[in-house]
């Protein structure tokens, strides 16, 4: 055995859920890999925050295969770089200026946070179109107060923009979390820092497998809004 401590060179996202908002169905869902299927979560829904970034995910139809970006946490100033699984990069630079050639080729901004769920685990939203404008408007009122309490969606929320009709997640802020979870959140932000510095250190990061079908069904829903930055 070598002396010195070796440096990390891979990291393994901490998160046991990929969890997205259905427009359709007005509830959330994620795909559960081992029963092969995807698994609605029912309202009310509580989780912990921990931290957001904002990310590109989507479907490609010319190379027919998921898009995907790395997550970064000021939007305006880090560069993404946006690549579908079988069509190589497809854009790199700031979300601003890359934004039409992304959306074009079935790109979508999505809201990445990384939550606690009531068993512990650490889970991650991922959110788009009008879920994304509740949650910044709802961040932006109460994240001072997020740290000990918990989030919750325990409404949908009905919108139209034309013909579309659509629905959001309502977040809302719930009850004080007790020590026990506290100590857990904790312990688990520990674990997300550490994927974090090795993700920003440009470490082989390795995401839950994307699955194909459950991201040509989400990007296939309608979109709402257009976010503008």
């Amino acid at each position: 055995m070598a002396r010195l401590e070796r440096p990390n060179t891979s990291s393994k996202n901490p998160a046991t859920k990929f969890i997205s908002w259905k427009s359709n169905d007005k509830c959330f869902s994620y795909y559960d890999k081992e029963a092969a299927k995807n698994v609605e979560v029912p309202l009310p829904f509580k989780f912990l925050f921990l931290e957001h970034y904002s990310t590109v995910k989507g479907w490609n139809d010319a190379s027919e295969s998921a898009i995907f970006s790395n997550e970064v946490y000021a939007i305006g100033k880090e560069e993404l770089k946006v690549s579908s699984f079988k069509g190589g990069v497809i854009a790199e630079g700031l979300y601003k200026d890359v934004k039409a050639k992304v959306n074009q080729a079935g790109g979508k901004y999505h809201r990445s946070v990384y939550v606690l769920l009531e068993d512990g685990s650490i889970a991650n939203l991922q959110l788009k179109g009008s879920a994304v404008s509740n949650y910044s408007t709802f961040y932006q009122d109460n994240n001072h107060l997020l740290d000990n309490q918990w989030m919750e969606v325990n409404t949908a929320q009905d919108g139209k923009k034309g013909s579309i009709k659509y629905s959001m997640p309502v977040f809302t802020v719930g009850e004080n979390i007790d020590v026990k979870i506290d100590a857990k959140a904790t312990e688990q932000a520990k674990v997300l820092q550490e994927y974090i510095n090795n993700y920003k250190k440009g470490a082989d990061v390795k995401d839950v497998e994307v699955v194909a079908e459950e991201v040509k069904s989400l990007n296939s829903e309608k979109e709402d809004i257009d976010l503008p930055f």
